[in-house]
């Protein structure tokens, strides 16, 4: 079982003191390669490094969550214009609009959404999304760029039924996370998860965040890690009624699609 972790953020100070054994237990699980997460600038930088130094095994994506707006300026725009060159850079984000803290001000987040939106059509690489709270706004806005961008992804999907079938509905990809497997708010997607089409679902852990809470035993610290990839892929089979092999095997021809990346067994390049 060959699986694609297409988000973690392995940047996060909590796995600076042991990336390379986190590494070997997520191949050790069959999670052979994993997607870095960009959030900010220097957070895109690090996703970048991290992927040069684990060619084959780690790919970075870059962007500004919407928390991180406000800090967005014309040198920002630039330096993640540059970024977006590098071929280890396989998407653009996260980027989108969270409403739920508002860290930014909706309106920064707006703005500075837009700006990303701009690169993933110049670049013409895919997005990689993130919203909470804020479908109306973000769904209006994605629509009018939709058909410039190679493909979208909306990452940890957590929402509705009727938001979800909006992002089909815009040919974009849906990514699930440990959230399916939180008994206290993620019970509805057992049910959505079932209606993604195999060629738009992709699995993610989103590393350390959404633990799931189905892991036995729980680990003591609490940190999430790519090697849990498998275990939601096993939850995500049982929901959609279908071997797990399958869907291992449909998600990870997805991602790898996706990001264009080459199959596992395919000569690299």
């Amino acid at each position: 079982m060959q699986l694609l972790d297409i988000g973690a953020n392995l940047t996060h100070e909590s796995f600076r003191h042991d990336l390379d054994a986190v590494l070997q237990r997520a191949h050790a699980q069959g999670v052979s390669r994993m997607m870095v997460t960009g959030a900010s600038l220097d957070g895109s930088t690090h996703a970048l490094a991290l992927a040069r130094a684990h060619p084959d095994t780690l790919f970075a994506t870059a962007g500004v969550h919407p928390h991180h707006a406000i800090d967005y300026d014309d040198a920002t725009d630039g330096h993640l214009r540059e970024l977006a060159l590098d071929p280890s850079v396989r998407a653009i984000g996260e980027t989108g609009l969270d409403y739920n803290r508002n860290y930014s001000p909706q309106d920064v987040q707006l703005r500075v959404f837009e700006r990303q939106l701009q690169i993933a059509v110049d670049a013409r690489k895919p997005l990689f999304l993130h919203q909470r709270d804020a479908h109306k706004d973000f769904i209006a806005l994605l629509r009018r760029y939709r058909d410039k961008v190679p493909a979208a992804v909306v990452h940890c999907f957590t929402d509705s039924g009727d938001a979800l079938r909006d992002y089909l509905a815009l040919d974009c990809h849906i990514g699930i996370t440990g959230w399916i497997c939180d008994e206290r708010r993620g019970t509805h997607l057992r049910e959505l998860v079932r209606g993604i089409p195999a060629n738009r679902l992709m699995i993610e852990t989103d590393a350390p965040y959404l633990l799931p809470r189905t892991v036995r035993p729980q680990p003591a610290h609490r940190r999430n890690e790519p090697m849990y990839l498998r275990h939601i892929c096993e939850e995500i089979a049982r929901d959609r009624g279908e071997p797990v092999e399958i869907t291992a095997e449909n998600s990870t021809a997805t991602a790898e699609a996706f990001f264009g990346l080459p199959a596992r067994d395919a000569p690299q390049q």
